[in-house]
C-alpha cells in the first residue's frame, strides 16, 4: 500500500473511533444518571481497574499494555468528566467546558 493508502484506511478508522468515543460517552451519560438517582459517586475505581485487566489482558499489540491503560484513561477520564458535568452541573459551574 501507499503512504496516501494507509493514510486513508486511517482517516476512516479515525472515524470509527470518533463514533465509538461519542457511543461510550453516551453510555457513560446513562450510567451516570442511573448512579445519581441512587446517590452513588461518580468515580468507581474497582470498575475502572477491572477495565484496564480486561483490555491488557485483550491486548495483541503491537502497543504495549501501558499504552493502553494510558489511552483508556484518557477516555475513562473525560466519559467521568462529562458525567460530572450532566450530572451534578452545580459542582463544575465555571470549572469545566463541555
Amino acid at each position: 500500500m501507499t503512504i496516501d493508502e494507509l493514510r486513508q484506511e486511517i482517516d476512516r478508522m479515525d472515524s470509527e473511533l470518533l463514533r465509538i468515543f461519542n457511543r461510550r460517552a453516551s453510555l457513560a451519560l446513562e450510567i451516570g444518571l442511573i448512579k445519581k438517582e441512587r446517590g452513588l459517586p461518580v468515580y468507581d475505581p474497582k470498575r475502572e481497574k477491572l477495565i484496564f485487566e480486561r483490555m491488557k489482558a485483550d491486548n495483541p499489540g503491537p502497543l504495549d499494555d501501558g499504552a493502553i491503560v494510558r489511552l483508556f484513561e484518557r477516555v475513562i477520564d473525560e466519559s467521568r468528566r462529562l458525567e460530572r458535568i450532566m450530572t451534578h452541573p452545580e459542582e463544575t459551574t465555571g470549572k469545566e467546558e463541555l
